[in-house]
């Protein structure tokens, strides 16, 4: 039996396992120092030709490095070692990452909206020779640095990867938009085509950054994980021999592609504990990938899960009854909520 819960969880956990092996920084490392150089190019050269297209894509650029190197801050941070103040560790330092990253996309994608309007009203001169060349070694530069990070394959599992790999394409789609504008300009002297194509880039860039928003502060709120039905993990629990009935089910996700959950179980006499909680275990490694269980017994009772005075999370009266050490003062929580678990 254990042999197959094992199988089943390596075809999940190519993902999980060695958690820290998986995301390796190479990719990001060759992305961040490709991402800056061409920065400067583009800073230098926006400047130079007053294009907002290339300056609005070196402003890209600028968050796409600062977005690389937060990653990697992250995937070292991730590494260290749990402590007894922070049993989780870092874990969550990815999430945080790719958070952060998502909320920078979208200010930087209001910026872009705010500047672009500006210049709908009287659209300056640009250089569009100059610009179309920038634009392409700016493209050159952003699809390089995001056929390493997809080779690197993190993206797909990882919020944190996929944080700075959603940075980088919307980067190619700035300079992609840079050269179809520097091209219009240079054929019909329409010089709208800048301002025009800047917020369609942003439009792009927003809708990315939401998913990605959404997602990471899904975690950061534990969230049940997207994937895993929550009333079909209670049904596979219930199902066990010798369960009467769950309650407090919680599942959530530590950071990604690390799954946690918990649930009070009440469980009749028939079978020893011992022996439920392995089929208990199983079911939840086997159908949902979910490799860290934590599962309390207790006595079928008559129905009721919650009397007065019992914590449960799932009502409000049980919720109240988890807040105990409120009760005896604040600076007694403040103090000692790590130590005093009533």
């Amino acid at each position: 039996m254990s042999s197959h819960a094992g199988h089943r969880h390596d075809h999940h956990d190519h993902q999980h396992a060695h958690r820290g092996e998986r995301v390796s920084p190479k990719p990001l490392t060759i992305a961040l120092l490709i991402t800056t150089g061409f920065m400067i190019l583009e800073v230098v050269g926006g400047l130079l030709t007053n294009s907002l297209a290339l300056l609005a894509d070196a402003g890209h650029m600028l968050t796409d490095a600062a977005a690389l190197a937060l990653a990697l801050f992250a995937i070292w941070l991730a590494r260290r070692p749990a402590t007894p103040e922070r049993s989780f560790g870092f874990l969550r330092a990815e999430v945080l990452a790719a958070f952060i990253n998502a909320v920078t996309l979208v200010v930087m994608s209001i910026f872009i909206f705010i500047e672009a309007f500006r210049r709908f009203g009287e659209p300056p001169e640009v250089d569009s020779g100059p610009m179309l060349a920038v634009a392409f070694a700016g493209l050159a530069a952003n699809a390089a640095s995001a056929w390493v990070l997809s080779r690197g394959g993190g993206h797909q599992h990882n919020l944190n990867t996929r944080g700075a790999f959603l940075h980088v394409v919307g980067d190619m789609l700035g300079s992609v938009g840079a050269i179809v504008a520097a091209l219009v300009m240079m054929a019909t002297g329409w010089y709208l085509a800048d301002p025009i194509l800047s917020s369609i880039i942003g439009l792009l860039i927003l809708r990315s950054a939401w998913f990605l928003l959404k997602e990471s502060v899904d975690v950061l709120l534990d969230a049940t994980p997207q994937g895993i039905d929550s009333n079909e993990v209670q049904g596979a629990l219930a199902e066990v021999d010798g369960v009467c009935g769950v309650h407090d089910l919680h599942i959530w996700t530590v950071t990604s592609g690390l799954d946690s959950m918990s649930a009070h179980v009440q469980v009749n006499d028939t079978r020893e504990w011992n022996d439920v909680v392995v089929d208990l275990t199983d079911a939840m490694r086997d159908r949902f990938g979910i490799a860290h269980v934590t599962l309390q017994p207790e006595s079928c009772g008559g129905g009721v899960h919650v009397t007065t005075g019992e914590c449960s999370l799932d009502t409000v009266d049980g919720r109240r009854a988890c807040i105990t050490a409120l009760e005896e003062g604040h600076h007694v929580v403040s103090a000692h909520a790590g130590h005093h678990h009533h």
